[in-house]
């Protein structure tokens, strides 16, 4: 399912557009809506338009820190530094075949490990 026609239309009329992120996703910023007085708990309208499937799990953090007003800089301004044991951001796979299915997963086609039998259960005194 796509942005409702009433998305489209106060984008259209409101929006202008500051970025993109590597998976097509759209941000944007109402427009004038920068100039927020310094002691207004107000702050200006920032969304994202999705590219494909419209799931949550698919804003990078650099952009999701910005949507939510934790950063005013946007990661094309940000010079976001990535750490060598970082990964690159993966939206949430579950329900598609790229899922993670551990060891012995029914769906995976494995088959579970017998008991050892060293379970005790607690028994109250």
């Amino acid at each position: 399912m796509g942005i409702s026609l009433g998305t489209k239309i106060y984008t259209w009329l409101k929006g202008v557009e500051v970025g993109r992120d590597g998976f097509g996703n759209r941000y944007y910023r109402e427009r004038n809506g920068g100039r927020v007085h310094r002691d207004s708990l107000r702050h200006e309208r920032r969304w994202v338009i999705f590219e494909g499937d419209v799931e949550a799990s698919r804003v990078p953090p650099e952009w999701h820190a910005w949507l939510h007003h934790t950063t005013d800089q946007m990661p094309s301004e940000a010079a976001v530094r990535k750490h060598a044991w970082q990964r690159d951001h993966q939206p949430n796979l579950t329900g598609t075949d790229q899922a993670y299915r551990p060891p012995g997963s029914i769906i995976k086609g494995g088959a579970r490990p017998k008991g050892t039998g060293d379970y005790e259960p607690w028994r109250p005194d």
